[in-house]
């Protein structure tokens, strides 16, 4: 769907922040999903199977109806993967993917073009060679997913472990807001939660970086996120039956004030630690100045 181009001058264009900044924008900090493409290629490739499986013997249809799915399968846990990957790439501190989901989609690959091969060969040398060279080229094509923790030297795990549930749990109500404004029918409204949505990650990854945060910050990601979650819910019903002008402005107040006090709580946070930081320099300074 066509949306209306717009910027800082143009009509009907979000106010400024508090303190003269701009806004957070939807695209912050986020970075395209490389090889998204050739995992979708991957998936369409699958097709190629089912002519032949519908017009040979009970073994092609079986054979074909098998590679097939497992080409679909591996196209899906390559996509999965590739946004794994991006997730941790975007975070200082990161754990690893629990699932290398990659690695599986070569895997399938491989049991996908063994499978094809089984529908024309009775025996299993070629078949087992177009699968081992088929999941070389997919690790090859997409590569391998992070295999360990980045970031987490020195960090308590028990403390990281908190916050990835925390983020998590914040991640959920974020989506359930957006899936919710969708049901509005209202392109401003829905790049005004994205905005929001934003805003919201920036505290995450606040959070994130020092697992210390989280106690001053956990009201945030969870009371406030829920409490925006449900009007959200309520609002793109309401709005949907009626376009009532003024509920549309009360959401878009209320919108404003949780990113502003999110964006607040960011840079609270950020002051906090830079504090933190001035006085464990100012203390090795002294201990340097006493020794010398």
């Amino acid at each position: 769907m066509a949306q209306r181009f717009g910027g800082k001058y143009s009509p009907g264009a979000a106010p400024e922040a508090k303190g003269g900044s701009l806004p957070a924008h939807p695209f912050d900090g986020k970075q395209p999903l490389k090889g998204a493409g050739r995992a979708r290629m991957l998936g369409v490739a699958s097709l190629v199977f089912l002519p032949a499986a519908f017009t040979g013997s009970p073994r092609a249809l079986l054979f074909g109806l098998a590679a097939t799915a497992l080409m679909l399968a591996a196209a899906f846990l390559t996509r999965e993967g590739i946004k794994a990957h991006v997730a941790y790439d975007a975070r200082k501190i990161a754990r690893r993917p629990a699932f290398p989901r990659k690695l599986f989609g070569s895997a399938l690959t491989g049991a996908a073009l063994f499978a094809g091969g089984m529908m024309s060969h009775s025996g299993v040398i070629y078949p087992a060679l177009f699968g081992l060279v088929g999941g070389v080229l997919h690790f090859l094509t997409f590569g391998a997913d992070p295999m360990r923790d980045k970031g987490a030297e020195g960090v308590d795990t028990f403390q990281t472990d908190r916050v990835a549930r925390a983020v998590d749990e914040a991640e959920k109500h974020l989506s359930a807001m957006r899936d919710a404004i969708q049901r509005a029918g209202d392109r401003q409204l829905e790049a005004r939660v994205d905005r929001f949505t934003a805003a919201a990650r920036g505290l995450f990854r606040m959070v994130e970086e020092d697992p210390r945060d989280l106690t001053a910050a956990r009201k945030y990601l969870s009371v406030y996120l829920m409490g925006a979650r449900d009007a959200t819910v309520k609002f793109a019903d309401l709005y949907a039956r009626s376009r009532d002008a003024q509920a549309r402005s009360d959401y878009l107040a209320l919108l404003d004030d949780l990113e502003t006090t999110f964006a607040d709580r960011s840079r609270s946070l950020l002051t906090d630690s830079r504090s933190d930081l001035d006085v464990e320099i100012s203390v090795l300074r002294d201990r340097l100045k006493t020794e010398a």
